[in-house]
């Protein structure tokens, strides 16, 4: 929740908010090359920050904005700041005049984040950036969370900044599916490719920064592929068990425990089900990705790896539906059984 007690779209569960975390785990060389840039007075006005959900983009973000602004330096591994900088402290009250949050806003009307980036959200970049900076060597930044949630005319209004950047002025794009971002934005952008640290690695350190237990730390590190913001918010939730709950279900395709898929039904369908809905979708998708790569390494399954392509494809644009057109969330979940057990019943 923000201080106005709205949920945030850029905040995953009740894991603290990506510009209030200052230890960046897995990502010191990235981390480096834009400090050399930035010391080195070669800054490019846009980076596009690329990688798995929950590989830590967002807190690198927040790490290079801290650091264009002003913070002071804190030893702490490349571009690390002190937390009790007034910067940090203004950045973490969203009141830094000379720093913008683009992310999906929060729809009073329903009650809800919207689905997407919407235009009005993205029209405020231009006009920040019209505007003098106050602060440190008139420096302005932008950050953009996530820029693939931008609908067309949001894209739109954010090539206008690109294609005419401005003096001092640093657009922070973070991208969890660049595909879905126009060419035009991506070829204006220098990217940085973020790629999730080893499992084991990951296992240890949430281990030893989180204080989890080595077998939860193990299944949430491999439930997240080794994604350190992922792993976190699934060691957090019930998604182990509910991993353990899916993979006996999905065992007996094509046939369907009805009253299992009624019951994770009816917790996607409660008032605080949507992350455990994203969470459920998101293992179906994996699901379906691991059969088809499983029946491609086989001879003569390529027709067959296609099938669960599909399904993969089907679950993915269900998934994006049940967000951008408020589908019912249990006739959402029955869907994406349906979905799978029609690919299995084709094998």
């Amino acid at each position: 929740m923000s201080e106005t007690g709205q949920p945030e779209a850029d905040r995953e569960g009740e894991l603290p908010h990506p510009r209030a975390v200052y230890q960046l785990f897995g990502h010191d060389p990235a981390a480096a090359a834009v400090e050399q840039a930035f010391a080195g007075g070669r800054m490019h006005h846009a980076w596009m920050i690329t990688g798995p959900k929950g590989v830590g983009k967002a807190t690198l973000a927040w790490r290079i904005a801290r650091r264009v602004l002003g913070a002071a330096p804190a030893g702490d591994g490349p571009l690390s700041a002190d937390p009790e900088d007034p910067v940090c402290r203004r950045l973490e009250a969203l009141s830094h005049p000379d720093f913008l949050l683009i992310r999906r806003p929060y729809d009073d009307k329903r009650g809800r984040i919207r689905a997407e980036i919407t235009v009005e959200e993205s029209r405020r970049a231009p006009d920040f950036f019209s505007r003098s900076a106050g602060g440190h060597d008139g420096w302005r930044v932008c950050l953009v969370d996530a820029a693939d949630e931008m609908n067309a005319n949001a894209a739109n209004a954010i090539l206008k900044t690109l294609e005419e950047p401005p003096k001092r002025g640093l657009l922070l794009l973070v991208v969890n599916a660049p595909g879905r971002l126009p060419a035009t934005i991506r070829s204006r952008c220098r990217r940085l490719s973020l790629r999730a640290p080893d499992i084991e690695a990951t296992a240890d350190w949430l281990s030893a920064a989180h204080g989890l237990a080595p077998e939860l730390a193990a299944k949430a590190a491999a439930l997240a592929g080794g994604a350190p913001g992922r792993a976190l918010a699934l060691a957090a939730t019930d998604a182990p068990a509910l991993k353990d709950e899916l993979d006996r279900v999905l065992d007996a395709l094509p046939r369907l425990d009805r009253a299992a898929i009624a019951r994770l039904a009816a917790k996607c369908g409660q008032k605080d089900g949507d992350a455990f809905r994203r969470t459920l979708l998101d293992f179906l998708g994996v699901y379906a990705q691991g059969r088809a790569r499983t029946l491609a390494l086989e001879q003569g399954g390529v027709e067959d790896a296609g099938r669960w392509v599909d399904a993969g494809d089907a679950l993915a644009r269900l998934a994006r539906e049940s967000e951008t057109l408020y589908l019912d969330p249990k006739q959402t979940t029955h869907a994406a059984f349906a979905i799978l057990q029609d690919a299995a019943a084709a094998d």
